[in-house]
């Protein structure tokens, strides 16, 4: 819970260290300042979506907002050691309320890849926000089941499935049937 926290103040500071106002930041993100002060303040955690939109504004890779190690060697990641996970949410992404993140190589400075492990809870919604945003995603299912809303597709991929896509296109990924579901994911952002 520490961890989600600081994502909005890591922001604030990077956007305060290049003097960057926030009408200029909401400006180059597209998002509202309102949005941005929320996030900033830590009182709303947004989802994928602006996180990659805020780290385009910055200039910086996604990974920056979730870790400040400077490790350029190879990471091994033990599953005794995993980190606690962050789940995203905002007031226009609920859906996201059920994915819990664990980063996969959050020490690894300068990567041009984030691979996470997600936990996806049982969701009983009806509609789902999708989201976009530039990059590629390659999901691989590793228990249950999942949906992804793809454009105008539905995919459902069950354990031992994988899907690779464009992250540009509108789409959102939660369990299927209502029940809960575990994940690799890798996302790809250029910055």
């Amino acid at each position: 819970m520490k961890e989600q926290r600081m994502i909005g103040s890591r922001i604030k500071g990077m956007r305060e260290s290049k003097s960057i106002s926030i009408e200029v930041f909401s400006e180059r993100s597209g998002l509202s300042v309102e949005q941005i002060q929320l996030i900033e303040s830590n009182s709303q955690i947004p989802s994928l979506a602006p996180l990659v939109k805020m780290a385009r504004a910055l200039g910086v890779r996604l990974g920056t907002f979730l870790d400040d190690n400077e490790d350029l060697g190879p990471v091994v990641s033990r599953k005794e050691d995993q980190p606690a996970g962050i789940s995203f949410s905002s007031n226009t992404a609920s859906s996201h309320n059920d994915l819990q993140f664990f980063s996969l190589a959050q020490k690894k400075a300068g990567r041009s890849m984030e691979p996470f492990i997600i936990d996806i809870q049982s969701s009983t919604q009806n509609g789902y926000a999708l989201s976009s945003h530039e990059g590629e995603e390659f999901i691989y299912v590793l228990e249950g089941e999942i949906e992804i809303f793809y454009g105008k597709r539905v995919f459902k991929l069950a354990q031992g499935d994988s899907i690779y896509y464009d992250s540009i296109v509108d789409h959102n990924v939660h369990a299927a049937n209502n029940s809960e579901a575990r994940i690799l994911a890798v996302v790809y952002t250029p910055f």
